[in-house]
């Protein structure tokens, strides 16, 4: 069943509640809390015997919406006008306690066949844990409501970015990473430390690891993707890699061929910035038919390797030739290990920049250049 009218929307006072999905109406009601209070002027009457929600079901989530079940008595069913779902994010303990706390969110259904769709990006972010409970309730001649007990309180997670919403992401990343730069190398810069553990005691080959939380709050890559990051961005006056980086003074560099060419496939895997003016674009490179190409295909967006806006891989006159965007900041991630032996690992001669470091980075959800209006 596809979404009820919502009579009212209750986020945020800013909430843009005209955005609720068609045919959606809206009317000005208060809610009385999961516990039964109610305001002197909650214009909702004493609570009659309605029947309580129960063996409540939550299925066919999405990163901005989800569909809601549940079991009723029958006694006194036919007078239910109206739901109630209270839907409220899951408390996060290790959460900034100097943080405005979210707005509970409370949605006022006209009473139709379940189960029905619950959708809207102001209030539901991709890959979070939210609690939610459901009332019945009565509309009377006079406007007044009558409402029964809250049903039990259940959790659900939220998915993250389908194909779909990252299609749309790619595409606004396409906006801002047109000129290209060639280039001949990727470069992975690491304390000395890490590559003398990785050669006593992983066989001198840099082994994948799961991908951490910066970036999009819904890109499925962060938290489950296992690979290697790696860069290619040059300077435009040498050509050449930049002497400066954010994460170590060892630097291993490998012919770009080694990584990219006709044996692998190339997906889009996000687009964000940590408020400021550039952004990032990461790209996964992966071996045909290795675990990281199937996990790409069922998630992200392929791209056309000779043809994109971001990395290409060309052959000229029999040699292969690549190419990176200059307008974006390129974060590659190769999916299988590499062998230290496959390339070398020198000091670099410039200065350690901390400030540029992308380990964990916070997307800016306000920024107009690369967001969906699917959450963040």
């Amino acid at each position: 069943m596809e979404v009820p009218r919502l009579d009212r929307a209750l986020s945020s006072p800013t909430s843009p509640c005209e955005e609720v999905i068609k045919n959606l109406s809206l009317e000005a009601i208060q809610l009385c809390d999961r516990d039964g209070n109610k305001s002197q002027d909650s214009g909702i009457a004493e609570m009659e015997e309605l029947p309580v929600p129960h063996n409540i079901k939550i299925s066919n989530i999405t990163c901005d919406s989800f569909k809601i079940s549940w079991e009723m008595d029958s006694k006194s069913k036919d007078r239910i006008t109206h739901y109630f779902i209270d839907l409220n994010k899951k408390e996060n303990k290790n959460s900034n306690k100097f943080k405005h706390k979210d707005v509970p969110t409370k949605l006022v259904a006209k009473a139709v066949p379940l189960p029905m769709t619950v959708r809207g990006h102001w209030f539901l972010s991709p890959r979070t844990e939210y609690t939610v409970a459901v009332q019945t309730a009565s509309k009377q001649v006079d406007g007044d409501y009558v409402v029964s007990e809250w049903s039990e309180i259940i959790e659900f997670c939220t998915a993250d970015y389908s194909k779909v919403h990252l299609t749309q992401l790619l595409e606004k990343a396409e906006v801002i990473g047109g000129r290209m730069l060639k280039f001949s190398v990727f470069y992975r810069n690491q304390h000395k430390e890490y590559f003398d553990y990785i050669r006593e005691h992983h066989g001198n080959a840099m082994q994948p690891s799961v991908k951490d939380n910066s970036g999009s709050h819904g890109s499925p890559i962060s938290g489950k993707l296992e690979g290697i990051f790696f860069s290619c961005s040059t300077e435009f006056n040498t050509g050449k890699p930049p002497q400066d980086s954010p994460y170590g003074r060892y630097r291993f560099e490998i012919a770009a061929e080694k990584l990219f060419n006709p044996n692998t496939n190339l997906y889009f895997g996000d687009f964000y910035c940590m408020y400021t003016a550039y952004h990032y674009v990461i790209l996964v490179i992966a071996p045909v038919g290795s675990p990281g190409d199937e996990f790409c295909k069922q998630r992200l967006p392929q791209l056309n390797s000779k043809e994109n806006k971001f990395l290409t891989c060309t052959e000229e006159d029999g040699v292969l030739v690549y190419h990176h965007a200059q307008d974006v900041i390129l974060e590659v991630i190769y999916t299988d290990p590499v062998d230290l032996s496959l390339g070398t690992v020198a000091e670099i001669t410039g200065h350690q920049l901390m400030s540029l470091s992308t380990a964990n980075a916070k997307k800016d959800p306000s920024c107009k250049t690369c967001n969906i209006s699917v959450g963040r």
